[in-house]
């Protein structure tokens, strides 16, 4: 399985071809742009009629293995074990063992509609992007210890992307994680999960602005080829190929677990602001998994639902990005668009380029085909299964009390977003799936507001919010970023 760049110029086509190691440890291509494969592994039926019957670990094995063919099989079937057990993803409601990983909960059952909630926050930090991340800490500390190197792992968070990071490469060796988040802008347990790290491998930047000014500077970190280099930085957002291949696995595990036969079909609703979540969705109906609708949940920060729904991609700037009580999803510039742009206009690198161009230079593009516009293509959006909704704060306090009030189950804010545009997309004989984002307890704020009772804690996040933190405050100023970062690498 080879990789291409989604700006890759037509001289590239010489260039040595890359694989999955290859682009494992870092994030943007030397061009500015994301990795995606050359083309995207099939599912046949057989394979899906076998893979009903495994467990989480050996189905992610088998997904992974088409697109990780560098790595030996033997060794990426240990990954996985490693990584997917019933310890590491424990039924943190109840304390005990979680064999599913992911399991499925029916919420609705109208007639026939189905909405179901697939369960992604068994994680040790209580939110999906453990899914990923503890692959990735394992995938990492396999590849660095093979070549004896290091990597400085430089990141940005609006909540739970940066948390997962950093449970995940605690204490590995040759690994330090540099974490940037908007300054005061995250919830007192999103804060706490990750100032409270101590360990010394772990530093914590908290910066003046909101997520996409953090975002903004790891890309110029990561542009900036010779800095990169010399020390040796990769990265864990979403803009990683790794993190977004291992969030497909749990697409493929929700469809088998919902269905009984291949002929079926299934929609997903995700709460959505980088776009990295869905795009794994995307790619998981790409390789041909019966996906009916993904449908994009977005928050009062719309720019994803409003292209959806005009073909105008408009990012904003800091000023005019909402901070929402829903503030995993506060982006005004999503990152993993990228990729679907590529394919929605037939894979051609050069067109990519221009438009993004746009984005740095003129805030956005056009591709609603009405006059002046920069291309027509948002008419072949439908052919690829997307729509979209947004939610406020008012949806997310209504939805968080019909769900507790009718099956007894506290859900997030960001879970909430989902819930609420899910219910516009419900179709008879397809069932509905949301995919859960973090755990209740990540936002007790908005769920007191809710409901008047604070979110259950899970054993050992009791008081989390009293330990020591540990971080520094730094402006949004790209050479006092690097500055930061040769000083504590010691390269």
């Amino acid at each position: 399985m080879h990789y291409v760049s989604t700006r890759a110029a037509k001289a590239a086509a010489s260039q040595a071809p890359q694989q999955f190691s290859d682009i494992l440890l870092g994030g943007l291509a030397p061009d500015g742009g994301l990795y995606l494969p050359a083309e995207y592994p099939q599912v046949t039926g057989a394979e899906l009629d076998a893979w009903r019957k495994l467990s989480y670990a050996d189905l992610a094995f088998e997904i992974l293995k088409k697109f990780a063919t560098d790595i030996p099989e033997a060794d990426l079937k240990k990954l996985t074990k490693k990584t997917y057990t019933a310890d590491v993803y424990r039924n943190v409601r109840k304390g005990e063992k979680n064999a599913d990983i992911t399991p499925l909960r029916v919420l609705e059952k109208d007639g026939d509609k189905t909405l179901i909630l697939q369960a992604l926050s068994n994680g040790p930090t209580l939110a999906f992007k453990d899914m990923a991340m503890q692959l990735l800490g394992n995938l990492f500390e396999y590849t660095l210890a093979k070549d004896g190197a290091e990597l400085n792992i430089f990141g940005a968070t609006s909540g739970d992307t940066g948390s997962a990071a950093e449970y995940a490469m605690r204490g590995k060796k040759g690994i330090r994680v540099f974490m940037l988040s908007p300054h005061k802008k995250m919830s007192a347990f999103q804060t706490a999960q990750m100032f409270s790290l101590q360990d010394p491998n772990i530093f914590n930047i908290a910066v003046e602005g909101v997520f996409d000014d953090c975002q903004d500077l790891v890309k110029a970190v990561s542009n900036d080829l010779p800095f990169k280099a010399a020390q040796k930085i990769g990265t864990v957002n979403s803009i990683n190929w790794a993190r977004v291949v291992a969030q497909v696995v749990y697409y493929f595990r929700g469809y088998l677990a919902a269905t009984t036969d291949n002929t079926q079909k299934v929609s997903f609703t995700v709460p959505s602001g980088n776009f990295g979540n869905i795009c794994a969705g995307h790619i998981a109906r790409m390789m041909g998994l019966p996906i009916d609708r993904l449908v994009a949940a977005t928050n009062e920060n719309d720019v994803l639902d409003e292209f959806f729904r005009t073909g105008v991609y408009r990012v904003r700037k800091s000023a005019e990005t909402f901070h929402t009580s829903s503030p995993s999803m506060d982006i005004s510039k999503a990152s993993n668009f990228e990729r679907f742009i590529y394919d929605l206009v037939g894979r051609d690198p050069e067109r990519v380029r221009a438009l993004f161009h746009k984005v740095e230079t003129q805030g956005g593009f056009d591709l609603s085909g009405k006059p002046g516009s920069d291309g027509d293509e948002f008419k072949l959006v439908s052919n690829y299964g997307f729509s979209s909704g947004k939610s406020t704060h008012k949806d997310r306090l209504d939805t968080i009390r019909d769900v507790q009030d009718d099956f007894d189950i506290t859900i997030d804010t960001h879970t909430a977003d989902g819930i609420k545009v899910a219910r516009q997309y419900m179709a008879p004989g397809v069932p509905m799936i949301v995919l859960e984002t973090a755990l209740a307890a990540k936002f007790n704020e908005t769920i007191l507001d809710a409901l008047g009772v604070d979110a259950e804690r899970p054993a050992g996040f009791e008081d989390i919010e009293s330990l020591p933190q540990k971080f520094i405050v730094m402006p949004a100023d790209v050479a006092q970023m690097q500055a930061y970062i040769a000083a504590n690498t010691g390269l």
